[in-house]
This record gives structure tokens, C-alpha cells and sequence, in this order.
């Protein structure tokens, strides 16, 4: 038997693999999202089962990922701090997006999806969420491109997915014309809404929100910043990773599947994070069986019907 249901997933980096897990263990009890939402590589893996990919094609897919080119091969990180330094100053990130987006682009496209339209003929719909730090605004994607006279569902999904996963200071900013010509600069949407559950309110059928959890080993594998450029994306990473966790209504609370970050390093034990760009391949699988376990724990306790009562 299948189950509709809604999904939204929790900006994270690197750690989107263990929303995959977490979806494998959801599609396997017998769900499929039709609705879905995210921000930053949570709005990877939305738009990615929204065009229609399967859990286990997505743990494919992230397996063959090389996570080092998300930083780019160019001249930035060749010249160390200085190169860093320059960057920001040039183009306000140190980092391009055009491995990330070309990557989302030529995914989408197997799956015969290009524009949001695309998304909405296969029965099924899709926001994203990113930042407009011009206008100090939360943008959703599609609907808010009607603010610079574009069509939303002729905008290409692998765009909107680039915008939201344009972490402020680590890559550079995407760049939209309102209808009065003033640029825009559109970075990460976890900067404003990292978490958006609040998109699912009031949906006919179980809405579900996947969100990342540090676990207890957050306080024993600080890292020194050693540089401006490590301090400020640090500082970026907090904002980021706190983001919508200190007003998390009981009724979300329980409708959200938490997915551990902590693996197992040699005998140590560590959290990734957004940006650890050097994960291998042992911790990615730690990351998925995260996200499975994480949602095989929810689902022994989930009830809709005990929901519903409890909170509408």
C-alpha cells in the first residue's frame, strides 16, 4: 500500500546523504512525497525526488558525487588565505557553483525535468527557499520570482536549487534583476529559513520534516579557525546549523524525523559538518544509515490520526 505524504529537508551540506537514508527508510514503509520543500541541500534532495528519483537511485547518484569539486579547482583555493581573502573581496564568496548546479542540472534533466512546470506535470510540487540579502527577505521558489518578472514555472529548477545551496562567504552569491533593475544578491536559504516545515501547514495528508541533529559529541571536536576567511564561514556554519531550532512548535516537534551527524573517525567520534568537503566515503555511509535509522525509530511511533487530534 502507498501512502501520500509531504517531505521537507533541513539545509545541511555534505550531510544531505542522510536525508537519502532517511527517505530509503520512508519509501520502504510504503510512503511517496508528492509535496516537497527544502532549503540548501535539502532543496537538492527535494527537487531530486520531485523530477522523480527514487531513494536508492539518490544514494547512487550521491555515492559517485565528488565532494571536493563543490569547492571549485580555481585560483581561490590555490592561493590559500590570500586567494580566500581576494575572493571575497571580488566576487563576495570564495568558492563558484557551477560543479553543484551543472550536477543538478544534468540529473533533473535524465528524469525529463528542466523547469518548475516540468515539476507540476508529473502531479507533484516542489519549493525552495532562498535568501534575498539585498532586500533582506526570504524568498520561496518558485512563487517570489514574480518580484523580478519571471514566470515561475518556466524558471529552471537546478537555478533555484543553486540559490538556495549558495552558502554566504563559501560560494559566491546568485545574482537577479527586479523589475526597477536593482541586482539582487540571493544566497543559502537556511540563512533565513534553514528548516521550513511551516510550507506543510494544513496538508491532507502526513507531512514530514527531516532535520539533522549534532548529537552529544559537538563539544569535544571543536576545530580551531585559523584564518578571517575559516573564522567568518564558521561563523556563517552557526547561524546556518541554529536557524529555526530555537522555535520548533511541539506539533513539528513530532512530526520530524532527527538525523544523527556523528561518525566514527578511526576511534573518535565527530559531527560533520556543512562544509566538510573532505568526507569520506565510510563517513557518508555512516551519514545514510543516520538517516535510515533516524526515520525507522520515527516511524515506530508515528500515528496520523493521534497527530491530527493533537494539534488541528
Amino acid at each position: 500500500m502507498v501512502d501520500s505524504c509531504s517531505g521537507v529537508f533541513e539545509g545541511g551540506g555534505v550531510r544531505g546523504i542522510g536525508h537519502v537514508g532517511a527517505v530509503c527508510a520512508m519509501e520502504e514503509a510504503g510512503y511517496r512525497f508528492f509535496h516537497l520543500a527544502g532549503s540548501s541541500a535539502g532543496a537538492v534532495v527535494a527537487a531530486l525526488l520531485a523530477a522523480g528519483f527514487s531513494g536508492g537511485e539518490l544514494f547512487r547518484e550521491m555515492e559517485r558525487l565528488d565532494y571536493g569539486k563543490l569547492k571549485g579547482n580555481g585560483w581561490p583555493g590555490r592561493l590559500g588565505a590570500l586567494g580566500k581573502g581576494l575572493s571575497l573581496a571580488v566576487s563576495f564568496g570564495i568558492y563558484p557553483m557551477e560543479y553543484l548546479g551543472n550536477w543538478v542540472e544534468e540529473l533533473l534533466e535524465r528524469k525529463g525535468v528542466k523547469t518548475f512546470e516540468d515539476i507540476w506535470k508529473k502531479g507533484r510540487k516542489l519549493w525552495i527557499t532562498a535568501s534575498d540579502v539585498t532586500a533582506g527577505r526570504l524568498l520561496i521558489l518558485p512563487g517570489d520570482l514574480e518580484k523580478f518578472g519571471l514566470e515561475p514555472g518556466k524558471f529552471p529548477v537546478w537555478k533555484a536549487v543553486q540559490m538556495s545551496s549558495a552558502i554566504p562567504v563559501f560560494y559566491e552569491p546568485c545574482r537577479l534583476t527586479d523589475r526597477n533593475g536593482c541586482r539582487h544578491l540571493i544566497v543559502d536559504g537556511g540563512l533565513l529559513s534553514n528548516y521550513p516545515l511551516w510550507l506543510m501547514d494544513g496538508e491532507k495528508w502526513p507531512a514530514f520534516g527531516f532535520q539533522f541533529w549534532n548529537g552529544e559529541f559537538s563539544a569535544s571536536c571543536c576545530q580551531e579557525e585559523r584564518t578571517f576567511p575559516d573564522y567568518v564561514q564558521a561563523v556563517v556554519e552557526t547561524c546556518l546549523d541554529a536557524i529555526d531550532r530555537s522555535r520548533i512548535a511541539p506539533g513539528d516537534g513530532e512530526r520530524t524525523v532527527k538525523i544523527s551527524t556523528a561518525v566514527k573517525s578511526g576511534e573518535v567520534w565527530k559531527n560533520i559538518r556543512s562544509t566538510d568537503f573532505g568526507i569520506g566515503k565510510d563517513e557518508e555511509k555512516t551519514l545514510f544509515e543516520n538517516g535510515r535509522r533516524g526515520a525507522e525509530e520515527f516511524l515506530e511511533h508515528w500515528n496520523f490520526e493521534r497527530w491530527k487530534r493533537k494539534y488541528r
